[in-house]
């Protein structure tokens, strides 16, 4: 097995510390002429802690690699594979918050508040 670089081994262990599963963390490196690309694998129930709200965790672990990158004279990006079945959940605007009236579901629980008031 080949000598894993420092860049490798550090968003290994960024994760293996954040993940429920850290034995199923793996990070697949491959150079070509656009730089270093890593490809980090974790188990499908850890997707949401890779990924973070909104993607802050994965936004900061790829920050986190450019540093790095710009240290040792490479461009280094990170993909996150995503198997089926992962587990994070949609973005708030992916999702559908009308109810069959066509109303916002936040807006309906404002206005039946008011209504068990009956002012």
């Amino acid at each position: 097995m080949a000598a894993k670089e420092k860049d490798q081994e550090f968003i290994e262990y960024i994760v293996r510390n954040i993940v429920d599963n850290p034995d199923d963390v793996s990070v697949e490196r491959t150079v070509d002429e656009r730089g270093v690309l890593l490809t980090l694998k974790v188990n499908p129930k850890d997707m949401g802690y890779v990924i973070g709200r909104q993607g802050q965790s994965a936004r900061a672990l790829r920050t986190l690699l450019r540093i790095i990158g710009v240290h040792n004279d490479a461009r280094v990006n990170l993909k996150i594979y995503e198997p089926e079945g992962s587990e994070h959940r949609a973005r708030r605007d992916d999702r559908d918050d009308r109810d069959d009236r066509g109303r916002d579901r936040d807006q309906d629980e404002d206005t039946s508040a008011v209504d068990d008031l009956k002012i």
